[in-house]
């Protein structure tokens, strides 16, 4: 299930390793490939008006993306994600008397157990490092076209601690849960749905083979 971002990447450096010095030359752009979402640096948060007092927010947990990035050429770059909506984390207080998680994942008049998916089918490269991906979302078994708008942070061939090539990128999209026919509590809680993401790409692991 896929959807809009915006991302920063902070490296911290320790006694023992320093790792990169305010005068070093830039990193070499990771190269053009199949990628995946690094889970470990992945997030997923949601947010909606709550009875006018706060906005409520929530977030997903074990997101997976596929990019297959064009270095030279972004807007030809494909996006597809997917999140299993029963794996919501709403951090609510007393789990023992409301499995409160299980409810908004699962039940009917929330998000009924119905994989979450986002494929993209345009990218327009607005700036040296913002864009927006449009495509189309699914929700509740239902699809329609949704926006995100991502900012590109950034990206190295070789990571400086775990040697490999990443990407990073931030990520926002606004949906009205009302056109996926998600309309309970409506209008005291509200209709509009903050989507924000941000997410780290490795290359995507090679499947064992077959014997």
């Amino acid at each position: 299930m896929l959807a809009r971002l915006t991302l920063a990447t902070a490296l911290f450096a320790c006694p023992t390793l320093a790792l990169a010095a305010p005068d070093s030359p830039a990193p070499a752009p990771a190269p053009s490939g199949r990628y995946e979402q690094d889970g470990a640096h992945t997030s997923v948060t949601w947010r909606i008006d709550h009875f006018g007092l706060s906005r409520y927010t929530a977030r997903f947990v074990g997101a997976k993306a596929r990019l297959d990035w064009n270095r030279d050429d972004p807007a030809r770059s494909t996006l597809a994600v997917e999140i299993d909506p029963r794996q919501v984390r709403t951090d609510f207080p007393v789990p023992e008397v409301e499995d409160f998680d299980a409810k908004i994942g699962s039940g009917a008049d929330f998000l009924a157990g119905s994989p979450i998916g986002f494929l993209s089918e345009r990218i327009v490269v607005e700036g040296e490092n913002a864009g927006r991906v449009f495509g189309q979302l699914t929700l509740r078994g239902k699809t329609r076209p949704a926006v995100m708008e991502v900012t590109f942070n950034g990206s190295m061939a070789e990571h400086p601690i775990e040697k490999i090539a990443k990407l990073g990128f931030s990520g926002h999209m606004r949906i009205k849960r009302s056109d996926w026919g998600l309309t309970f509590a409506l209008p005291a809680l509200g209709d509009e749905v903050d989507i924000a993401i941000e997410t780290e790409f490795r290359p995507e692991a090679t499947p064992p083979a077959a014997k």
